[in-house]
């Protein structure tokens, strides 16, 4: 018999099968690493497979490297162009060129002279419709809406869905060309206009809450935000709330490094610390009545769980997790001021600032992607706040009257 005959022998045969039926049981406990789609998915999207390749032709350490430093330096200078930043990688806010008043002689109080064009997701512009709205004068200022559209503003963020009524224009850089030909500065609001004059008033909106708060036009509201007794106590708890708060969550969200980051953190933490144990001995933050320093916050704190939480990474805690700054949040957004106009709850519209923040700060979340809530619906601020009487002259202080009479 040929030698290569016994390959076939009985025990030859019977060492196979005990091989075979090993390595079967090894194949079932070997784990299978080949991509499968998920029935009805299609074809699995990879990219271009890059990955894969590492080891074969580039070091995956140097590829990853390469590529957080491409994204980042990219990712900075787009930060920069959004929100300028100082050496440390703080943000710094920019001045504003445009300070002048109505009740001058240059800008004499009239009715149906001034529009201020404001955008919703803005809590500058929030505050001086805030103002607007308490003090009785939407009556007699109009008020156009911008809407937050990188793609279609020439220059800026903010764009008219339809030309707007002073000038024809399509968005804001056009109005401030209208009004200051040649005009090269950041083109913001809120921003206040003459409309016989043809000029801007101002596009500050602090100058713009106090201005506002002494003008008085025929019909308008005899609340004082910003009673002289308490100026000095408002002026001081302001600025602070501007800067630790107002600010703090842009100063957190658009830092561009890691201490940065923390400095701001601290500060937005200490003061809304500070500010519940205020909340918690009165009802508002100066005592018994609503001042220019509660308008100053309520912008922030009514954007902070929505937006401010996640996009800003202010994610430590909720004003939720606060019970006294959240029980003075539904009381300032449950104000019943003007019977016939409008009210508080009217000046934010919450989902639609929410998609704004989350939509168009693309260096903040270049995917795009907005967050289903927390909706109008989730935050409750309707909820009973208990928190104290709802009549006019208990929340307000009044101001002796100085308005024309609407006879």
């Amino acid at each position: 018999m040929d030698s290569t005959a016994t390959s076939f022998s009985p025990a030859c045969t019977s060492s196979r099968t005990v091989l075979s039926h090993r390595s079967a049981i090894s194949s079932q406990n070997r784990p299978n690493f080949r991509v499968r789609a998920t029935p009805g998915q299609g074809r699995v999207d990879k990219g271009l497979g890059v990955l894969e390749w590492t080891g074969k032709l580039i070091p995956q350490g140097l590829l990853v490297k390469g590529v957080k430093t491409g994204w980042r330096t990219a990712w900075e200078l787009m930060m920069k162009e959004l929100a300028p930043q100082s050496s440390d990688g703080d943000y710094t806010r920019p001045s504003y060129g445009y300070i002048h008043s109505i009740g001058t002689p240059e800008f004499p109080e009239e009715t149906n002279r001034y529009v201020l064009y404001v955008g919703n997701p803005c809590p500058w512009c929030h505050r001086v419709v805030l103002t607007l709205v308490l003090r009785g004068l939407t009556r007699h200022i109009s008020i156009v809406n911008a809407v937050d559209d990188p793609e279609r503003a020439s220059r800026g963020g903010w764009v008219f869905n339809s030309p707007e009524p002073v000038f024809g224009c399509n968005d804001l850089r056009e109005v401030y060309d209208a009004a200051e030909p040649g005009y090269r500065g950041r083109c913001t609001a809120p921003l206040l206009v003459d409309c016989k004059a043809r000029r801007i008033v101002s596009n500050e909106s602090s100058h713009l809450v106090k201005m506002l708060n002494d003008v008085h036009l025929p019909g308008c509201s005899d609340v004082d935000l910003y009673p002289a007794a308490l100026r000095g106590e408002i002026d001081s708890l302001a600025d602070a709330i501007y800067d630790k708060v107002n600010n703090g969550v842009y100063k957190s969200g658009f830092a561009t490094s890691q201490a940065a980051y923390e400095r701001a953190q601290k500060d937005l933490w200490s003061w809304l610390d500070l500010l519940e144990g205020k909340l918690g001995e009165n009802r508002f933050l100066t005592g018994s009545r609503f001042t220019l320093a509660d308008l100053q916050l309520f912008p922030t704190i009514v954007r902070f769980d929505a937006m401010y939480a996640t996009l800003f990474k202010c994610s430590r805690k909720r004003i939720q997790d606060y019970p006294n700054l959240q029980g003075w949040l539904r009381d300032v957004y449950q104000f019943q001021t003007n019977p016939d106009g409008m009210q508080v709850c009217d000046t934010i519209n919450i989902d639609d600032a929410r998609r704004s923040y989350f939509g168009s700060l693309f260096p903040l979340n270049a995917g795009g992607i907005v967050p289903t809530g927390p909706t109008l619906a989730d935050l409750r601020l309707d909820t009973d706040h208990q928190r104290g009487s709802i009549k006019h002259s208990d929340i307000f202080h009044i101001a002796a009257s100085t308005a024309p009479s609407l006879a």
